[in-house]
């Protein structure tokens, strides 16, 4: 699910696809559940594609903050739900096995992520074993595919993550690997960002350069509107954060200064909390055609949002999400 709005509402505001969580679903409602509710489209009725991740991000995440939840070894990752405490395990196999049982449009092999700057010995292993679970991961892959009798059409494409944080030689070593091994698209692997918050552009450039144009290149986590236009300018087309649902949630809206392209200062932010906007008749931005900006002002949502109103999470998604649509529309068409 995506906070506060539903499956018809993404369709209204143009959203394309949605990046569903392994890690999350594996947990709750489970797989056998999933299953029993027709798969993921059938459950969050969506019927446009859905990506599901490989889950090690966000278990990696939970280990690297408290490590006794958990360990990684060159078999995958074992941890703990940091409430319940119940154990899990995810191998390369695992994480293939659970997103094809769910029915998902396109899989993603698990990866080692690790920050810019991890040591390089962290770099290195966190390659090797980048590599070899994707080469477990299609095996896994190309077995159940075969044992379904999918044909090529009818199977979900799968997608690699290239590891190396800023070392551009680990860098090559893992995207010649992966393209060895073969596959449908992708990942940029990684934090995207540097210990400052800022956007790692020449490593994702070069990660970019890396890989074949004919295959689609998805910059994992990457969704603050002025970092996904430099990544679409540097060839990637796909991406998925929930940056934008999170800001909306939190007060921060977005908004286009320009009825048309991408040059100079051509979005800002509008905090919705700030008292300026208590009697503020205006929409979000006069620019947008989202069903929130063509019937509600400032200071109604930030009424809603003071007085922690249910509405305005969904008014407040809903059009961030629509600014999001229209961004990547404005760049297919300026690039």
């Amino acid at each position: 699910m995506v906070r506060a709005i539903d499956s018809r509402d993404l369709e209204m505001v143009g959203v394309q696809g949605v990046m569903m969580n392994t890690y999350h679903l594996m947990q709750r409602p489970g797989s056998s559940t999933i299953q029993a509710l027709g798969g993921l489209h059938a459950m969050s009725a969506w019927q446009k594609p859905i990506f599901t991740d490989s889950g090690g991000f966000q278990a990696y995440s939970v280990i690297r903050q408290n490590p006794k939840l958990g360990t990684l070894s060159d078999k995958g990752l074992l941890f703990r739900h940091p409430e319940s405490g119940r154990k899990y395990q995810l191998t390369p196999e695992k994480t293939i096995q659970l997103q094809l049982s769910y029915g998902t449009d396109v899989v993603i092999c698990l990866d080692d992520c690790t920050h810019a700057q991890d040591d390089p010995a962290t770099q290195q292993q966190a390659v090797a074993r980048t590599v070899d679970w994707a080469r477990r991961g299609k095996r896994e892959f190309e077995r159940l595919v075969a044992e379904k009798g999918l044909e090529e059409v009818q199977r979900p494409k799968i997608f690699a993550v290239i590891q190396g944080g800023d070392d551009r030689a680990l860098r090559r070593q893992c995207a010649e690997q992966l393209l060895e091994i073969g596959f449908d698209g992708y990942g940029y692997g990684g934090w995207p960002l540097d210990e400052h918050g800022n956007l790692l552009t020449e490593v994702l450039a070069y990660t970019r350069e890396l890989v074949p144009v004919e295959f689609p290149a998805h910059a994992l986590g990457v969704g603050h509107p002025e970092y996904m236009a430099t990544c679409a300018e540097m060839g990637y087309q796909l991406f998925d954060s929930a940056l934008p649902t999170r800001d909306a949630r939190r007060g921060r809206l977005y908004t286009f200064t320009t009825e048309d392209g991408l040059k100079g200062d051509w979005f800002r932010f509008v905090y919705i909390n700030d008292e300026k906007h208590v009697k503020d008749n205006r929409p979000i931005s006069p620019h947008c055609d989202c069903p929130v900006c063509q019937r509600y002002s400032r200071g109604y949502l930030h009424h809603l949002f003071k007085i922690n109103e249910s509405l305005y999470p969904r008014l407040a998604t809903l059009h961030n999400l629509r600014f999001m649509a229209r961004l990547e529309a404005r760049l297919r068409e300026t690039l």
